[in-house]
This record gives C-alpha cells, sequence and structure tokens, in this order.
C-alpha cells in the first residue's frame, strides 16, 4: 500500500472523520463503521486532505484536466483545497467548480460556482464518499449541460465497498457502468480495515478483533 494511502487512513482516524462501533445509516443498515468528511473542519485538515485528494486523482487520472468539480456542498471545500493542492504538489493550474443548490439570478448568475465549462472542458468530480450514485445522478446532467464536456472520471476519499441501488455491484461500479466513466477513491474500506486491524493508532487500537468480527459480517451482508 502506498504511504500516502497508509498516512490518509491515520488522518482520518485522527481528524474523527472515521469511527468505529454501531451505527444506523442514512439507509437504516446497521454499520460498525462511520465516515463524516464535515469533520475536517480547521485550516490545516483541509490542507492536508487536498494534498492527500490530490496524490490520488494524480495517480489515477494524471494531470490532464482542467476543472475539479465538488458537488455542493460538501465538494465544494473539496475542490478548492484540491486546486490549491495540485497547484503546490504539481504546478498545475485547474480550475474549481461547483453547481448551486438555487439557481442565482442576478450578478454572478446561473447554477455554477467558481469557474464556468465550455466544450472540450476536461473535468474531474470530486466528493467525500458515494453509496447510492445519487449525487451522480443529479450532477452528471448539470455538468453535461454545459457543453461538450469530457468527465474524465471520479475521485472519492472511501470506497464503502457496498452493493448500491441495484443490489448486486458496487455503488462506483454502478457508476462506472451507467454514466461510462471510471471512479476511483484514495482509499478502499478493504485496504483502512488491513491496515488498521490491531494497529496502535494514537495510542489505541483502532480495529481489534471484535471489531474487525462486525465488519466481516457487515461486508457478508453488504458487501459488493
Amino acid at each position: 500500500m502506498q504511504q500516502y494511502k497508509q498516512d490518509f487512513i491515520e488522518f482520518m482516524v485522527a481528524s474523527d472523520v472515521l469511527k468505529f462501533g454501531d451505527f444506523t445509516l442514512k439507509s437504516g443498515r446497521k454499520s460498525p463503521f462511520f465516515m463524516n468528511a464535515g469533520a475536517y473542519v480547521t485550516g490545516s485538515a483541509l490542507k492536508d486532505l487536498g494534498r492527500y485528494y490530490a496524490k490520488a486523482i494524480h495517480e489515477k487520472y494524471g494531470d490532464d484536466f482542467d476543472i475539479l468539480f465538488g458537488p455542493a456542498y460538501k465538494g465544494i471545500p473539496l475542490a478548492v483545497t484540491c486546486a490549491i493542492a495540485f497547484d503546490e504538489l504539481y504546478g498545475k493550474q485547474v480550475r474549481y467548480c461547483s453547481n448551486r443548490k438555487e439557481i442565482k439570478d442576478h450578478g454572478d448568475k446561473g447554477i455554477l460556482l467558481g469557474s464556468g465549462m465550455k466544450d472540450s472542458d476536461r473535468v474531474v468530480i470530486i466528493e467525500d464518499v458515494t453509496t447510492s450514485g445519487k449525487s451522480i445522478e443529479e450532477t452528471f446532467p448539470i455538468i453535461k449541460a454545459q457543453g461538450n464536456v469530457n468527465i474524465v472520471g471520479l475521485m472519492v476519499s472511501l470506497d464503502r465497498m457496498e452493493v448500491g441501488l441495484e443490489g448486486k455491484k458496487s455503488a462506483l461500479s454502478e457508476i462506472e457502468d451507467r454514466y461510462g466513466f471510471p471512479t476511483g477513491a484514495i482509499v478502499t474500506m478493504a485496504e483502512v480495515t488491513e491496515y488498521l486491524h490491531g494497529r496502535n493508532v494514537g495510542g489505541r487500537v483502532v480495529i481489534d478483533d471484535q471489531i474487525k468480527a462486525a465488519i466481516d459480517e457487515y461486508y457478508r451482508t453488504y458487501g459488493a
């Protein structure tokens, strides 16, 4: 596993973004782990987060793209901090863009926030986590309505590796099949579990044998 992936896993735990225990998800599923990207609230955390995204995107898609699109609302700071990180790490100028939930009819009009889009622009979509693909259903037509825009791919921070809406493949695999562009994640839940099982992070073992057994049982039911 690449060093930046290991660092990112510990970063999620230290930031209290990735937790283990007993949680009820929006879907109603009982899960032994929970991720809340809203816990990245400090300048240093957001700076580091942007660098992890930039490294993963650079590894997966290179730098032959023009725009980072972050769906409102959580995707807005992700796109901004990752665009800054691309400049710092790779000297690459990429623009950030997001959608508005409500179309603005005065001043800076329209549905887009940040950069506009034009024909031939190459776009990477950036999100926190995708469990059902619902956000892509909303943002895909917005992006395609801007012109002959090429979606290079999607990058999320954590691939939960659970079955999506159709109940057979993971949400990321369903997105690839439905929309025809590749997807990626900084880390997968399998990588997280393998790395953290029995490992002391911040003075405690994050995934002990009991939590590992609960994760294994969860994936026997919901795993893709």
